[in-house]
């Protein structure tokens, strides 16, 4: 009798032993062993996109698979999952990864759900317009011009309401729709943040059609995702970005990713301590 209770209790233990392995928690959230999860984007050509062969490009890609790298991570033990911007802080606070490069602009709202290392990278809401188009030199000038962007955009919202508010806004479901429409002359402009314009521009099919307006029209600092209290992780983090400036490997990315649309970059933002 004594032996079948000393063996239940045994068993009990490894059991709970076993669960407590497989759900991981605290600071392994994201990482399952020796492998780390990862949220970018799958659908911006220059920063974050899975191509047909299942295949990962993109500068916010290639940040990650440096800072993955340096937290000792090779190649083979990222695993990427797609980050939507209406669910990254839920991605970050349920563990589901480790960290999220997915042109996440860092601001107060999000800081009170996450936390950010970086930033690694300063864009700015600007206008993608025709590469013979004159006629779009101010943000003025969209009042009497029909504007893009994706259905719920705050980008659009921003100039609709702000900066242009006679503008002609349409907005549709995809960049790509609204791109069809500006080489049609169906639209005259296209509006999201810089970065993600100068990935559609730089892509083949695109290059030589479009040009960005260089407006400048808001800040945008873009960070790391991580979960809220990971000091020692942001500490990591940060670390690897400082390195990824001064090794030269930041400029060569942007250039490879952004320098066919012939995007006029800002240099590396500090990275905040």
């Amino acid at each position: 009798m004594k032996l079948r209770n000393t063996s239940a209790a045994v068993a009990a233990v490894a059991l709970l032993a076993l669960t407590a392995t497989a759900c991981g928690g605290g600071s392994d959230s994201g990482s399952n062993g020796d492998k780390i999860t990862v949220g970018i984007k799958f659908d911006q050509p220059g920063l974050g996109l899975k191509t047909p062969d299942g295949k990962y490009v993109g500068f916010d890609v290639d940040v990650a698979r440096y800072v993955a790298k340096e937290l000792g991570y090779t190649e083979d033990k990222i695993n990427f999952k797609q980050a939507p911007s209406a669910e990254r802080e839920n991605l970050i606070k349920n563990g589901d990864v480790k960290f999220i490069v997915a042109s996440y602009s860092i601001n107060d709202k999000r800081k009170k759900e996450v936390d950010f290392a970086g930033p690694y990278f300063l864009a700015h809401q600007d206008l993608l317009v025709r590469a013979d188009d004159t006629s779009i030199t101010k943000v003025e000038d969209l009042n009497s011009k029909k504007l893009c962007s994706v259905t719920g955009s705050t980008s659009a919202q921003n100039v609709k309401e702000k900066l242009a508010p006679d503008a002609d806004l349409q907005q549709l479901g995809g960049y790509s729709e609204c791109l069809t429409g500006l080489q049609n002359k169906r639209v005259d402009a296209l509006t999201t943040d810089d970065s993600i314009l100068a990935g559609y521009a730089s892509q083949k099919e695109h290059q030589g059609k479009f040009k960005l307006a260089g407006l400048r029209m808001s800040d945008e600092n873009y960070g790391i995702g991580l979960k809220k209290g990971d000091d020692e992780l942001r500490g990591k983090i940060n670390k690897a970005l400082e390195k990824m400036v001064s090794d030269g490997t930041w400029e060569k990315l942007v250039k490879e990713h952004f320098g066919p649309s012939g995007y006029k970059y800002e240099s590396a933002p500090k990275v905040q301590g």
